[in-house]
């Protein structure tokens, strides 16, 4: 249990260490570890925007900046999978788009080269 606890911080600090850095790949574990994580703390800080209006501020700042580092990532993962940065913008179709960019990040690693 430890383990995956430090595996879950180590990837979501590297996710904002790395938050305009749109070259390289970034593997499944990285992508979906940081995503954990970032729902975590949201919804950790909806939750306690009830108890206090400091935590709503604090939602209100931190939804906005992340983002930041998702943009990258996601466009690294769709890479790692095998396809250009472009198919990000498959999610713009409504309802389909979603589900299909979901399916894309989940694509194992791909051995060729993408531009």
């Amino acid at each position: 249990m430890r383990s995956q606890q430090i595996l879950i911080f180590h990837n979501y600090l590297e996710g904002w260490k790395r938050s305009f850095d749109y070259t390289g790949r970034s593997i499944r574990p990285e992508y979906w570890w940081f995503y954990l994580a970032n729902f975590i703390i949201g919804l950790m800080l909806a939750l306690l925007s009830n108890v206090s209006e400091f935590f709503g501020w604090m939602l209100s700042v931190y939804f906005p900046a992340s983002i930041v580092p998702t943009l990258p990532l996601t466009i690294r993962r769709l890479r790692d999978s095998g396809k250009a940065w472009p198919w990000i913008f498959i999610s713009l179709i409504p309802i389909v788009g979603g589900i299909w960019l979901i399916v894309l990040l989940c694509q194992p690693t791909a051995l060729v080269p993408v531009v």
